[in-house]
């Protein structure tokens, strides 16, 4: 189900689904889950994250992520989800919208985790891919923006295959583990998008009638 965006009735914050994938709002009840997945993959995560606090796999932190979660899509600027896979329903990581724009903008920013044990296996390709439809088609955004330090070649590949275009390079735009780091620049239109959505349906409906 879609929920469009307008000036009077701000959209609500809900599940969505495809590609093998679910994406639901982070809840209290997923705290053990959370915190076993960040904590297993906690070597892994720091190179490519702000520093984590000292209290940051604690319940209490946890429970006021999940409090201004919902008062950023209440208001509007920011939807955050958890990534857990459509048939096993295990949790895999988290995907957010922030820092949302209108009026002439129309954009916001995209940002992602994956534990280590489900990298590399096309689940983030799907989150990326569910959530850039739901800014789209739901939010009725024009443009999304994402930034990866240099090294990320994972993240740099996940959103080139999804079709986000390299745009530019920032110095020293983000602090990540304790230092400022380099980004690439990388943005995805509503335009480009959807005619890539056309593309493969074009694709699919060639190689029904192949029989491929």
């Amino acid at each position: 189900m879609l929920f469009h965006w307008n000036s009077r009735n701000k959209i609500q914050h809900p599940e969505i689904s495809g590609k093998g994938v679910t994406l639901r709002p982070p809840q209290k009840t997923d705290y053990e889950e959370w915190m076993a997945l960040r904590s297993g993959s906690r070597d892994y995560l720091i190179p490519w994250e702000p520093t984590w606090p000292s209290n940051g796999l604690s319940r209490s932190f946890y429970y006021d992520r999940v409090r201004r979660n919902k008062i950023e899509a209440r208001e509007d600027r920011g939807y955050s989800y958890f990534i857990f896979e459509g048939q096993s329903g295990h949790m895999l990581g988290g995907i957010n919208l922030s820092n949302i724009r209108r009026r002439a903008s129309r954009s916001c920013s995209m940002g992602y985790w994956m534990a280590e044990k489900y990298s590399g296996k096309g689940f983030m390709k799907a989150g990326v891919e569910v959530l850039s439809k739901f800014a789209f088609s739901s939010l009725n955004l024009h443009r999304i923006e994402a930034a990866c330090i240099p090294e990320n070649l994972a993240s740099r590949t996940v959103l080139e295959r999804v079709g986000f275009e390299k745009e530019g390079f920032a110095r020293r735009y983000l602090k990540i583990n304790g230092r400022w780091r380099d980004h690439v620049l990388y943005g995805l239109i509503v335009d480009d998008f959807r005619e890539q959505l056309a593309q493969k349906s074009r694709e699919a409906i060639r190689g029904n009638r192949l029989g491929v």
